[in-house]
């Protein structure tokens, strides 16, 4: 068995020793997922939520789940909110955001999305309040399933001396569903729709299981602290991203290949584009093609898309690399996307 692995790890090594190709990483900016025109300024948010009562309470703890479950979508609900006003409010994209109190006729209590406002309520609430683009809590809701399980627990006898007896462990599995949708009044547009879900874990030992739950601490907290983390990731949408692309590279075929690996593995770029340069001519078609495909890497690199579409386009087309076809396409794609970004920065 040793032989064995030995075996696969010579034959491993050795495949990935003479790969063709490097893998390098770089960075892009990427368009956000919800573009809001440049020129809205003023915007608002309500809450269309109200807490959801869930079943009729059967024991003590689905009462106390109940009654807490109230006040737990009230200011979870309120926190994402809040988190999703101050991270706006940083972006600096606005002059100004309003958190507005609800009209009753709106209130939705369900646990999915509810259907849309009508653009007569969306018009009436904004013209009341001097914005452009209503975001709307459409529902929030947190929903708890329970567990249990026998375990052991330390308690001090009459004498003061902590002993182990038997007890009830609660665990509390909290799921916190929410979706938000963003009208854009002028154009009578739904900018987005999106649902999202969290689940917060916490657990209680007690001596009966009502105990149990009642020794489970900063439950609430979490669940607030993780709605505010909620409200803050959706803003992201909001707004374009810097991310990192993996791009593949040729570093075999030739002397110039090989010393231009290295000078790229120094961060040389411009040096190793000098040697893939010499090689764009070679009687090869394979290392001709090569060469053309690492002519478009490095002007990606260095941000001239168009022309790192010409050198893969050359590759491809005139010396038959597949590699440079996948390539192809993957620029035409940012190409497509920095146009989007573009755009959405106007």
């Amino acid at each position: 068995m040793q032989k064995i692995n030995l075996l696969y790890i010579g034959i491993v090594s050795l495949l990935i020793s003479c790969s063709a190709t490097n893998r390098l990483t770089m960075g892009a900016v990427e368009p956000a997922a919800v573009f809001i025109p440049s020129d809205v300024k003023n915007v608002a948010i309500i809450n269309r939520s109200l807490p959801s009562k869930g079943n009729n309470p059967i024991d003590q703890i689905d009462k106390i789940l109940s009654a807490e479950g109230l006040q737990l979508d009230k200011k979870g609900a309120e926190a994402e909110i809040s988190a999703l006003s101050d991270a706006l409010a940083r972006s600096g994209k606005f002059n100004e955001i309003k958190i507005i109190d609800t009209p009753k006729e709106v209130l939705k209590g369900l646990g999915v999305l509810p259907a849309t406002l009508s653009w007569d309520v969306v018009e009436s609430i904004c013209e009341a309040n001097g914005v452009e683009v209503l975001f709307s809590l459409a529902f929030y809701d947190t929903d708890t399933q329970v567990s249990y399980n026998m375990t052991t627990m330390e308690v001090p006898n009459p004498f003061g001396v902590k002993v182990a007896v038997p007890a009830h462990e609660v665990t509390l599995n909290t799921a916190i569903n929410n979706g938000w949708r963003i009208y854009d009044v002028r154009s009578k547009t739904i900018l987005d729709e999106y649902v999202f879900n969290r689940g917060v874990v916490s657990q209680g030992k007690g001596i009966n299981p009502v105990k149990a739950v009642e020794a489970i601490k900063n439950r609430d907290e979490t669940v607030v602290q993780s709605s505010k983390n909620m409200g803050s990731s959706y803003s992201q949408r909001l707004f374009p991203y810097s991310t990192r692309i993996a791009r593949d590279y040729f570093v075999r075929g030739t002397d110039n290949f090989k010393i231009g690996k290295r000078r790229a593995q120094t961060g040389d770029w411009d040096g190793a584009a000098q040697l893939w340069e010499k090689e764009l001519n070679n009687t090869s078609p394979k290392i001709a093609g090569r060469a053309c495909y690492n002519m478009a890497i490095i002007n990606e690199i260095n941000g001239d898309l168009p022309t790192a579409l010409d050198w893969a386009s050359k590759s491809y087309a005139d010396y038959k690399n597949k590699d440079a076809l996948r390539y192809l396409n993957l620029l035409k794609n940012r190409l497509s996307r920095n146009e989007i970004l573009e755009q959405q920065s106007r």
